[in-house]
Protein backbone atom coordinates (compact mmCIF):
# COMPACT_ATOMS: atom_id res chain seq x y z
CA UNK A 1 0.00 0.00 0.00
CA UNK A 2 1.52 3.21 -0.93
CA UNK A 3 0.09 6.58 -0.53
CA UNK A 4 -0.15 9.47 -3.25
CA UNK A 5 -0.83 13.13 -1.88
CA UNK A 6 -2.72 15.23 -4.15
CA UNK A 7 -1.60 19.17 -3.88
CA UNK A 8 -2.93 22.12 -4.51
CA UNK A 9 -1.24 23.96 -7.84
CA UNK A 10 -2.81 27.60 -7.21
CA UNK A 11 -4.49 29.64 -4.65
CA UNK A 12 -7.51 30.25 -4.47
CA UNK A 13 -11.11 28.94 -3.17
CA UNK A 14 -12.65 25.51 -3.50
CA UNK A 15 -15.47 25.39 -5.96
CA UNK A 16 -16.13 21.77 -6.18
CA UNK A 17 -15.17 18.31 -4.58
CA UNK A 18 -16.00 15.39 -6.92
CA UNK A 19 -14.89 12.69 -5.17
CA UNK A 20 -15.01 11.06 -1.84
CA UNK A 21 -13.63 8.51 0.27
CA UNK A 22 -13.99 5.22 -1.03
CA UNK A 23 -14.32 6.36 -4.81
CA UNK A 24 -11.76 4.12 -7.60
CA UNK A 25 -9.72 7.27 -9.17
CA UNK A 26 -7.72 6.96 -12.63
CA UNK A 27 -4.87 9.01 -13.60
CA UNK A 28 -5.82 12.59 -14.43
CA UNK A 29 -8.96 12.38 -13.27
CA UNK A 30 -10.53 15.48 -11.95
CA UNK A 31 -10.96 15.66 -7.92
CA UNK A 32 -11.70 18.94 -7.15
CA UNK A 33 -12.55 22.38 -8.95
CA UNK A 34 -10.39 25.24 -7.69
CA UNK A 35 -11.52 28.90 -8.17
CA UNK A 36 -8.83 31.40 -8.90
CA UNK A 37 -8.99 34.57 -10.45
CA UNK A 38 -12.47 33.87 -11.69
CA UNK A 39 -10.92 30.79 -13.23
CA UNK A 40 -12.04 27.12 -12.68
CA UNK A 41 -8.18 25.38 -12.38
CA UNK A 42 -8.90 21.17 -11.71
CA UNK A 43 -6.97 19.33 -9.27
CA UNK A 44 -6.36 15.96 -11.19
CA UNK A 45 -5.43 12.40 -9.64
CA UNK A 46 -1.48 11.65 -10.10
CA UNK A 47 -2.32 7.86 -9.98
CA UNK A 48 -5.22 5.26 -10.30
CA UNK A 49 -6.08 4.40 -7.10
CA UNK A 50 -8.99 4.35 -4.51
CA UNK A 51 -9.36 7.81 -2.51
CA UNK A 52 -8.27 7.42 1.34
CA UNK A 53 -9.08 11.05 2.29
CA UNK A 54 -10.32 14.28 1.01
CA UNK A 55 -8.44 17.42 3.08
CA UNK A 56 -11.05 20.31 2.11
CA UNK A 57 -14.68 20.91 1.34
CA UNK A 58 -16.50 23.00 -1.20
CA UNK A 59 -15.92 27.01 0.15
CA UNK A 60 -12.25 26.44 1.80
CA UNK A 61 -9.79 28.51 0.83
CA UNK A 62 -6.80 26.65 -0.03
CA UNK A 63 -3.14 27.53 -0.79
CA UNK A 64 -0.55 26.54 -3.63
CA UNK A 65 0.99 23.61 -2.36
CA UNK A 66 -1.51 22.75 0.32
CA UNK A 67 -2.78 18.57 0.34
CA UNK A 68 -6.44 18.23 -0.23
CA UNK A 69 -6.52 14.50 -1.12
CA UNK A 70 -5.07 11.37 -0.32
CA UNK A 71 -5.17 8.26 -2.76
CA UNK A 72 -4.09 4.76 -2.01
CA UNK A 73 -2.32 2.80 -5.00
Amino acid sequence: MALETIRSEVTGTVFQVLVAPGAQVAADDTLILIESMKMEIPITATCAGTVREVRVTEGDGVADGQDVVIVER
